[in-house]
């Protein structure tokens, strides 16, 4: 049992509405710092402009008869980007050379700020670290029922290929934003925050409260350990599995809210005596595992309010899926389940199935209800 009382509805209600007014705040700061900067190219573009008519009108009575005003605007442009061709208009007094001088330096200052702040605009728009993170922030908040990575390392990618050929949504966190980068190929779309996943603020900017499980998979013990109780305080419904390095640090794992740990060590060898013992069963789980079929061992739980039912009235018959046992609410199993057994409220089912059967499953048990 983890050792953490659930908190009150209003805990988790207020810490939600916190997180959304902080997003709320950020949201009116990016804001305001574009606004600003949209301001500052428009006073640029202006100057800009204002300086283009003045050295034209200029330059056009410089001229006189020798040049008219197409002459003027070029002679302008030239000066104003210090390009220097020629002077197209003539500049025969001390005056008239003041004047082109004068265009010359406010026009290359007026351009210099508008380059800058159009440079500052982009980017701030696509190359912000914390604009792209808040752009991801709100992908995040429309999830539901998704899950979270805590560690994208080898492990986590595997969690990670796993929740996207079964059709399950996910968000990724890890300290390295590499890890992110370098896999997008693989994960197209993927969903990921940058930083330590036992900080409070990271989890809530995973939408914890919504999640429906968490994988502390990081290379770290230690670090797990703090995932798995930050994780556990913030949303007590939340199913945890973790990753254990050390075997001895299976039984912490648990007591602090684990719901199941994985020692690779363990699995390790039970996986290399199977191979030597049943290797067809083994060849079978990793022929499912590659099929691009999708086919998996998939758990369905029966909803609250669902009436008492044989199995033969169900009619659970799919090419998507295969029916393989129940288990009961008090822990009991039932394998390869007659049509007489009944199916109830509470009752887990698990069938062979891909990711269309395990929904058509799921449409099939919300049918009854109504």
């Amino acid at each position: 049992m983890p050792i953490f009382a659930h908190p009150l509805e209003a805990l988790r209600r207020a810490r939600r509405q916190r997180r959304q007014r902080r997003l709320r705040e950020s949201d009116l700061r990016v804001a305001m710092q574009l606004q600003r900067i949209v301001v500052r190219i428009a006073w640029a573009a202006f100057a800009v402009l204002a300086l283009i008519g003045v050295g034209s009108v200029g330059f056009y009575h410089i001229g006189g008869d020798h040049s008219d005003w197409s002459d003027a605007l070029y002679m302008t442009l030239i000066t104003i980007s210090t390009v220097g061709y020629g002077e197209i208009v003539p500049l025969p007094t001390l005056a008239d050379r003041v004047f082109a001088g004068f265009v010359a330096v406010s026009g290359l200052g007026a351009l210099t700020f508008l380059f800058t702040s159009l440079s500052v605009f982009f980017l701030e728009k696509d190359l912000d670290h914390s604009l792209r993170r808040r752009r991801m922030e709100k992908r995040i908040e429309k999830l539901r029922q998704h899950f979270i990575i805590c560690g994208f390392g080898r492990v986590g990618r595997s969690v990670g290929g796993e929740l996207q050929n079964t059709g399950r949504h996910f968000v990724a966190i890890d300290t390295e934003e590499a890890r992110f980068e370098d896999n997008l190929d693989k994960f197209p779309g993927l969903l990921y925050l940058q930083g330590d996943a036992s900080d409070d603020d990271l989890l809530e900017a995973a939408d914890v409260f919504d999640a429906r499980g968490l994988f502390a998979v990081t290379g770290d013990d230690s670090r797990n350990l703090m995932i798995i109780i930050t994780a556990r305080q913030l949303n007590p419904d939340l199913r945890i599995v973790a990753r254990a390095q050390e075997s001895r640090n299976v039984e912490k794992m648990r007591k602090v809210g684990a719901d199941a740990v994985i020692s690779p060590d363990f699995t390790g060898g039970i996986r290399l005596a199977s191979a030597m013992v049943r290797p067809h069963v083994v060849s079978f789980l990793d022929e499912m595992i590659r099929s691009d079929k999708n086919v998996r061992l998939e758990e369905v739980h029966v909803p609250a309010g669902f009436p008492a039912t044989r199995v033969g009235d169900l009619r659970l018959r799919s090419p998507d899926y295969i029916l393989l046992a129940l288990r009961d609410e008090d822990g009991s199993w039932v394998f390869n389940p007659r049509v007489d057994e009944v199916v109830r409220s509470g009752t887990t089912i698990i069938a062979l199935a891909n990711p269309s059967g395990r929904a058509q499953l799921k449409a099939h048990l919300i049918e009854r209800i109504g």
